[in-house]
């Protein structure tokens, strides 16, 4: 085994959000006075670490925590449109299985979060710190390997974005990139991820070896 610890993000990860955050965006950039996403603009956005998104679309920083919230409730009204990648079930039930702690970080809320793993995925799930900040996940993360006792390398984060290899790195876990989620592969293999994933078997591999 090459990690005892898996953090995975949520979104854009496990959860096959993408397309409900597309249809629901421009409708939080009315409400709170940011730009909306352009026609064609959605690929190059996708490049983009958070950060520069939020630059791109004039959203102020105080207001990250208000649009955070208001996308938690959107997603809490049609979380029934939102399912897991194929794969994730069996993934997640096999590594369980073989005895790797099993975490989840996200800036989802946790009832969302839950609706879409189903009871027996969240049994095997050790660790939940859902409803974290936008830029705020290397806290988290810090959290679940103080709480699991599992040292930074021996760990594994897995996420579709660049925000979270950065939090990653800024913790010492290595990171690994899928490349079916919010950013595009290109664009997180620029940064060096650890491992990159193409197909949601394959982290099973990364992680047994």
């Amino acid at each position: 085994m090459r990690y005892r610890l898996v953090i995975f993000d949520f979104d854009g990860t496990l959860a096959d959000s993408f397309p409900w955050f597309v249809r629901v965006f421009n409708e939080a950039a009315d409400r709170y006075r940011f730009r909306r996403i352009r026609e064609g603009e959605l690929e190059e956005l996708r490049g983009l670490g958070g950060r520069e998104i939020v630059r791109r679309l004039g959203v102020p920083a105080w207001k990250l925590p208000l649009i955070a919230r208001h996308m938690r409730r959107l997603a809490a009204r049609d979380i029934d449109t939102v399912s897991l990648f194929p794969g994730v079930d069996p993934l997640l039930r096999r590594l369980s299985d073989a005895g790797v702690v099993l975490a989840v970080v996200s800036s989802n809320g946790y009832g969302n979060v839950s609706r879409v793993l189903g009871p027996e995925n969240v049994a095997r799930i050790h660790h939940f710190r859902c409803g974290a900040s936008l830029f705020g996940k290397a806290a988290s993360f810090r959290r679940v390997l103080r709480r699991s006792g599992v040292a930074p390398g021996e760990a594994l984060a897995v996420g579709d974005e660049i925000r979270d290899l950065e939090a990653a790195r800024a913790v010492g876990i290595p990171f690994g990139a899928v490349s079916w989620g919010y950013t595009t592969a290109g664009a997180l293999r620029a940064h060096g991820p650890a491992l990159s994933f193409d197909r949601v078997e394959a982290i099973a591999e990364g992680v047994l070896g």
